[in-house]
């Protein structure tokens, strides 16, 4: 005999509660008792049932989806965020979308066009290159920014950028570094201004000298970590140290010294700033400023997902702090 499909008000009967209770425990269980929510949701586990997602999200005129768009799908640095993302709307019964905003020719273009598809409920930027003026559509869904984006009063989840390139100055500093150089990203991107920025604060307030010639331009890639080490070995004063604005540049950069006969770090220190996973594996270990991706991704839906129950298109704003994690990649050196 085929076992029936558990109902709602089956749910409801096990728990002792209406089934308005037990829809309202499904859709906020934040605003439901505790100790309610937990009968619920063992009535819920006890009977089987089974939430139909697509009828509710259709009586709620939901798409059932977040999308969250990201500068470059091969880079490792957004597989934790994605992650926290993930952990959070999966909780929510909704879906996440990943979609890279540099595959095609225009990535504004692509923004509009998942601005206006209807395909979710809300979008989660993690690119700082993208133009604010696409975001005025009309009907739009909530948007939030987990990028730096200068200028913008949007919602957004930030990192402590000023502070993370504070903090590794200062250790170069105390290691004896006075001659340090600085690997930027790409200029079209905010977050390269931001670290750019911090670095030059945090050299002038201690009284460090900024040469034209430490400076390397980069994209973020390991290829450019790989182009600004063989400026670095082209230089007849170099720096004894390298401050990179993203880990994959100093991986980049650490490799193309090493292939060189340089030795990391007794002829040259280097730091870099996200903590990716391979970083940690390296000889020798790269000292970095670690972001925390995975809060990071939770924290973000959790603030989308405030916005998407609220029917706003505003909400606040929040920075996270980083951390400096000391590995093997700086030596301390005569003053």
């Amino acid at each position: 005999m085929k076992q029936r499909t558990a109902t709602i008000q089956d749910v409801a009967r096990a728990a002792g509660v209406s089934t308005a209770t037990v829809s309202r425990t499904l859709s906020k269980p934040s605003v439901v008792a505790r100790a309610t929510r937990e009968a619920v949701l063992g009535a819920v586990e006890a009977t089987g049932y089974r939430l139909n997602a697509t009828a509710s999200n259709l009586r709620r005129q939901r798409a059932g989806s977040v999308i969250a768009l990201i500068p470059n799908l091969a880079n490792p640095f957004f597989s934790q965020i994605l992650a926290g993302i993930s952990s959070v709307l999966t909780k929510a019964q909704l879906g996440l979308l990943v979609a890279d905003t540099q595959s095609g020719p225009d990535p504004d273009e692509r923004l509009a066009y998942y601005l206006r598809s209807g395909q979710a409920d809300g979008l989660i930027l993690l690119d700082g290159t993208l133009n604010e003026a696409v975001l005025d559509v009309a009907g739009r869904p909530p948007v939030l920014m987990a990028c730096e984006w200068m200028g913008s009063d949007l919602p957004s989840l930030r990192v402590d950028n000023a502070r993370g390139v504070d903090m590794a100055i200062a250790h170069l500093v105390q290691m004896g570094h006075r001659k340090i150089g600085h690997i930027t990203g790409p200029q079209s991107n905010v977050l390269t201004k931001a670290r750019h920025d911090g670095f030059v604060a945090a050299m002038m307030a201690r009284g460090m000298a900024l040469h034209e010639d430490w400076i390397f331009d980069g994209d973020f890639s390991m290829d450019s970590g790989r182009a600004a080490a063989r400026q670095w070995l082209g230089l007849d004063d170099r720096p004894t140290a390298v401050f990179c604005a993203s880990d994959e540049m100093a991986v980049g950069f650490m490799g193309a010294a090493q292939h060189a006969g340089v030795r990391v770090p007794d002829d040259v220190s280097i730091i870099g700033f996200d903590n990716i996973e391979m970083v940690g594996h390296l000889t020798p270990a790269l000292t970095t400023i670690r972001q925390p991706r995975t809060e990071i991704g939770v924290r973000a839906a959790e603030m989308l997902l405030g916005m998407i129950e609220a029917g706003a298109l505003t909400g606040p704003s929040e920075q996270i702090d980083v951390e400096f994690v000391i590995r093997e990649s700086v030596a301390r050196i005569a003053e």
